[in-house]
């Protein structure tokens, strides 16, 4: 049984909800890459359009947007995500985790990009 902990922000008043989300919903998610969006229903937000945009494996290894595909893999960073050098031209190897979600994710982080109004349909 896959688990996620998906944590929206909200930027319109820059708050933040984290949703659990368990089995059948979690297999939905799967297979989606960071800079997808995904429609908020099933998560129980309403009328809300989510923007994948990282996350975190069960030991906090960092998601990457530009490592393709799920697996680990250790890379030479000068900035985040991953790694935050302290002086300039630092630069470090370290462990990130590919763009893509796999069941070895623990954590995806979201943001709202669009939200209906309550008293509006889209068509």
């Amino acid at each position: 049984m896959v688990e996620f902990k998906l944590v929206v922000s909200n930027p319109s008043d820059g708050t933040s909800k984290t949703v659990t989300v368990s089995d059948p919903h979690s297999q939905a998610l799967i297979g989606l890459k960071i800079g997808d969006t995904l429609n908020g229903d099933p998560f129980g937000l309403a009328g809300v359009e989510l923007k994948i945009l990282g996350g975190t494996d069960r030991s906090g290894i960092p998601m990457r947007n530009d490592v393709p595909g799920g697996s680990k893999r250790k890379l030479l960073l000068s900035s985040p995500p991953g790694f935050k050098p302290c002086e300039d031209g630092e630069r470090k190897r370290k462990l990130v985790r590919g763009n893509m979600i796999t069941e070895d994710i623990v954590q995806i982080n979201a943001v709202i990009v669009k939200k209906e109004e309550a008293g509006k349909k889209s068509e």
